[in-house]
């Protein structure tokens, strides 16, 4: 009964109702990069959101990309504001796990990033990714802007034919306007750093587009 409400999404009547304050604090700075995690941000950065999985190894894939200033992981997409990391993984918030990537486009395009996100995971599991299994792990692409809608909107459409041709089946990738994003508990941010031999069940498909 638990994992089958884990995976679908909740109803309004089902949604925890969160609270008004973050129950939790947020490190300063990136434990790598040593970049501010919540700004400010020098101007001319530009911010992505993506969701492909266990978010500790999709913020590592990104922070080792070149041209990306600084990254965190937290929760959006759903509908409980402030919650929990006990929360998300209940199914009652809505929210996929994600990484909010702050990037120099001088240095790394957003079409860049959404070929890393793609090749990154499979983005055809639904409600999983891999053995992680649950709504907070769906595929999710959260657009900023018509210019990053437009872009994931024509990736999708690449890599859909890329996949079928490859014997994958469809895409079930999300893409949305991003909303709230809530910054997840200190232990989770930069995981894969503070725990190198932690789990990351992260893992592309092998299909690749130049």
């Amino acid at each position: 009964m638990f994992v089958g409400r884990k995976t679908r999404m909740p109803s309004p009547a089902e949604t925890l109702p969160g609270r008004a304050v973050r129950p939790y604090v947020v490190p300063i700075r990136h434990a790598i990069l040593g970049t501010p995690l919540e700004g400010p941000y020098p101007p001319g950065l530009e911010i992505a959101y993506f969701g492909l999985g266990c978010f500790w190894g999709a913020e590592r894939l990104f922070w080792q990309t070149p041209g990306v200033w600084s990254t965190a992981v937290g929760y959006a997409g759903g509908t409980t504001a402030n919650p929990t990391y006990d929360e998300v993984c209940s199914g009652l918030t809505g929210h996929a796990e994600v990484v909010q990537v702050v990037y120099d486009p001088s240095r790394v395009t957003y079409a860049e990033l959404l070929k890393a996100f793609w090749e990154g995971h499979d983005p055809t599991q639904g409600y999983r990714q891999g053995n992680d299994v649950g709504t907070q792990y769906r595929s999710v692409v959260l657009y900023t802007s018509p210019e990053q809608r437009e872009a994931a909107e024509a990736s999708r459409s690449a890599y859909l034919t890329a996949l079928d041709d490859a014997g994958f089946g469809a895409i079930t990738t999300e893409i949305e306007p991003a909303g709230d994003f809530y910054f997840a508990e200190e232990y989770h941010q930069q995981y894969l750093h503070k725990v190198p031999n932690g789990y990351c069940g992260l893992g592309g498909t092998g299909v690749s587009i130049r």
